[in-house]
């Protein structure tokens, strides 16, 4: 898709109804994978809540050392945030 947004008093009738269409086009395939994203999510969700519910009905620790460690840095503010993250791995 062009960044700019084109300039509507040029465009005539038919170059404005194929704009149109081109844009629903797009809208639909981003609406499209959203869902299935959206669906991956909830499966593995879903994972999670199971092997948590299994790891308590054996009596394990729900936290791990690891989760407290983590979840003190975050209240101590000394983690990056998921965009900081995505930078250094690029």
């Amino acid at each position: 898709m062009e960044e700019t947004f084109p300039d509507l008093g040029a465009l005539n009738d038919a170059e404005l109804k194929d704009l149109i269409e081109s844009l629903t086009e797009e809208e639909q395939e981003i609406s499209y994978r959203r869902r299935v994203l959206h669906g991956k999510i909830d499966i593995l969700r879903a994972e999670l809540v199971n092997r948590l519910r299994q790891k308590r009905e054996r009596g394990d620790s729900l936290i791990s050392g690891d989760d407290v460690r983590q979840l003190t840095e975050i209240l101590a503010g000394k983690t990056q945030s998921a965009g900081e993250r995505k930078k250094d791995t690029s």
